[in-house]
């Protein structure tokens, strides 16, 4: 008995998960399944490619999504080209010398001298407080960082030598060119240090806005008891070189009240950014760029007038830059208005940069990623957040593991691009159904009272 009572809970289990999985395909059109070289990981991020895109229907890309081996969605959010969510910056060591601590008045005034090098990074400070060199032993609370061999500083670590008691300080970093004239970077920024039991809290970085060659590190919220070892540069994150993608559109001229313009369709929800044209031979004109994601919606211009041209033959060719958008354009009906239209219609190129899907391995494997529905929404998630706060377990350098997207495979296909049938309110049908009978009766009882009455 007890065999069949498991064997039952496995396959109810077993129909449970193809029912959630069933009922999850039935709402999407297609489906990639996810692999890794890395079978055990917290997160994961897919490149979206063109078979992606052009599967998505929602202009927010909401009908994206990664589902689980039981058929759940699992927290994704969708990040940018680039995303410095992904990027991590590199870390350099930068010296640091200690500052006079007290009161800054006409009565404790605090000389400060510095001495150079050729290049312009610091040999030696040495400080002085009425007149009086200050003994470098004493524990001080500010300090001078020598940051004029380092660019693109975004952020300073800090380490500090454990402390007696808990530090929850704050602090604002000044910068300067030339040690005269200082500006503020960072007008406050927390720093803790907090132990309980074996557990260990710790905010040790300082962002910072702006270049100068040279930091001041200044408590901001009264005096500080740190005890200062290290001090590295935060850089920005590398500028990782993302290939074009483009999508050639072959349009049709259309004259609208005298008008000759040229329309096209883009299926899917590329996230375009540039735009170029191709027309065959030598070529040259003045251009204006419309887009739309309804036909019955006005048309907005995103770029132009601009002159195209395309001179000589192969290998020697000059051609006109693509032209840049302000900002990734997701619409699907494009417009083309020439000053002198051309024999021949354009081909209109449209140029993107894969986007990138980041998951939570939330559940049990195998992922897969899942577009196209007129039902399903993702559900928001704060990823950039969650990333941090993986990154400060795990550390800094840590990164979500690279998944790849094997080969669309239909699930529901056009059915799940089909709005969901309205439920039929079955509380108004029988309520109808009621009053209508009731009049029937009422009819049926005056008819027969009618035909019995006697004649006069």
């Amino acid at each position: 008995m007890s065999k069949v009572r498991g064997w039952s809970l496995v396959a109810f289990g077993a129909l449970a998960a193809g029912m959630a999985w069933a009922s999850a395909s039935d709402d999407y059109a297609w489906q990639w399944p996810l692999s890794s070289q890395v079978a055990d990981s917290g997160a994961y991020r897919v490149a979206l490619d063109a078979s992606v895109y052009a599967s998505i229907r929602s202009r927010n890309l909401r009908d994206l999504d990664v589902l689980n081996a039981a058929g759940e969605a699992v927290p994704a959010s969708v990040l940018p080209a680039q995303s410095p969510a992904i990027e991590i910056g590199e870390r350099v060591e930068l010296r640091w010398f200690p500052l006079p601590s007290g009161p800054r008045d006409a009565a404790n005034d605090i000389s400060l001298q510095v001495e150079r090098n050729a290049d312009g990074s610091v040999r030696r400070v040495e400080t002085r407080l009425s007149g009086t060199r200050i003994a470098q032993e004493r524990a001080t609370e500010s300090w001078l960082v020598d940051a004029s061999g380092v660019d693109g500083i975004v952020a300073l670590w800090l380490e500090w030598e454990p402390a007696r008691i808990p530090l929850d300080l704050a602090y604002r970093v000044e910068g300067s060119d030339d040690l005269r004239d200082w500006r503020v970077l960072q007008p406050r920024a927390p720093l803790v240090d907090l132990v309980h039991g074996d557990e260990r809290l710790q905010q040790r970085r300082v962002p910072i806005q702006g270049r100068a060659r040279y930091l001041r590190l200044l408590p901001s919220d009264g005096s500080g008891q740190l005890r200062l070892s290290a001090v590295q540069a935060e850089l920005a994150p590398a500028a990782t070189r993302i290939d074009w993608q483009w999508q050639a559109l072959e349009g049709q001229a259309i004259t609208d009240r005298g008008v000759t313009h040229y329309e096209y369709v883009l299926y899917g929800r590329f996230p375009v950014e540039r735009v170029d044209l191709g027309l065959p031979g030598n070529s040259a004109g003045e251009w204006t760029l419309q887009s739309r994601d309804d036909e019955a919606a006005p048309w907005v211009r995103r770029t132009g007038p601009w002159v195209s041209f395309h001179l000589g033959g192969e290998g020697s060719a000059d051609r006109s830059a693509p032209q840049v958008l302000s900002g990734a354009v997701r619409d699907r009906y494009w417009r083309l208005t020439a000053t002198a239209p051309p024999a021949q219609v354009p081909t209109l190129r449209l140029g993107w940069q894969p986007e990138t899907l980041v998951f939570v391995a939330q559940g049990q494997p195998p992922f897969r990623l899942v577009a196209g529905s007129a039902r399903a929404q993702r559900a928001d998630a704060p990823m950039p957040q969650l990333l941090e706060a993986i990154r400060r377990q795990r550390g800094s350098d840590w990164q979500p593991v690279v998944a790849d997207a094997g080969t669309r495979e239909a699930l529901a296909g056009e059915a799940a691009l089909q709005p969901a049938p309205v439920p039929r309110d079955w509380k108004s049908w029988l309520l109808w159904a009621l009053l209508v009978g009731g009049a029937l009766l009422v009819g049926t009882f005056a008819i027969s009272l009618l035909r019995g009455k006697p004649a006069s």
